[in-house]
């Protein structure tokens, strides 16, 4: 498949917003912390992911009732949901001045995970978490994601890189009082 940028300007995936926030004193630390121990991009890149998949459970897998959707926030209170992960990742790869993009599936409803751009291409990693039948491994190049779509059964690949989270996927991370709630408001388009 291949990846379509939302916009050509690659500053945008550099870029720090409100759900993004890379120039957060905890995002700068933990960054810094994870680039001590790197030799190079690549291997910070790696560093990274394995630390928000590792580190920072997925809420579903760990039952944590609370719903974080700043990169920030994730970092802070260590859980999040694959959106949540995403956004904590995408904070430290752009930190260290990696273009970084969010990309989805859509299964029964929409999954968030991130690509990062290295050697002139995007490539497609998934922090989501590891758990029984889910092995995703940092890759530039076969991918090792959480989850592969079934095309017959209506699932997909989006092709498109994101700067920013989609309108849909922060009203419901915004919206929900507890994971819970979330699980019913969850996109299942973009």
């Amino acid at each position: 498949m291949e990846l379509i940028q939302e916009t050509p300007d690659l500053s945008a995936y550099l870029a720090a917003d409100e759900v993004i926030d890379h120039h957060h004193p905890l995002v700068r630390d933990t960054a810094a912390r994870l680039a001590k121990d790197a030799e190079d991009s690549y291997a910070y890149a790696r560093l990274a992911f394995e630390f928000v998949r590792d580190t920072i459970p997925h809420s579903q897998d760990s039952g944590d009732l609370r719903v974080t959707w700043r990169a920030s926030d994730v970092l802070e209170q260590r859980t999040g949901i694959c959106y949540a992960k995403a956004h904590a990742l995408t904070a430290l790869l752009r930190a260290e001045d990696i273009p970084t993009a969010l990309c989805y599936q859509t299964f029964d409803v929409v999954h968030g995970l991130v690509a990062v751009r290295f050697n002139g291409a995007w490539h497609r990693q998934d922090p989501r978490g590891n758990k029984p039948g889910v092995n995703a491994r940092f890759s530039l190049g076969e991918e090792q994601l959480a989850f592969l779509p079934d095309t017959a059964a209506g699932e997909s690949d989006h092709p498109v890189l994101y700067a920013a989270p989609p309108p849909s996927v922060l009203r419901a991370l915004r919206a929900a009082s507890d994971r819970p709630h979330l699980w019913k408001t969850l996109p299942t388009t973009l």
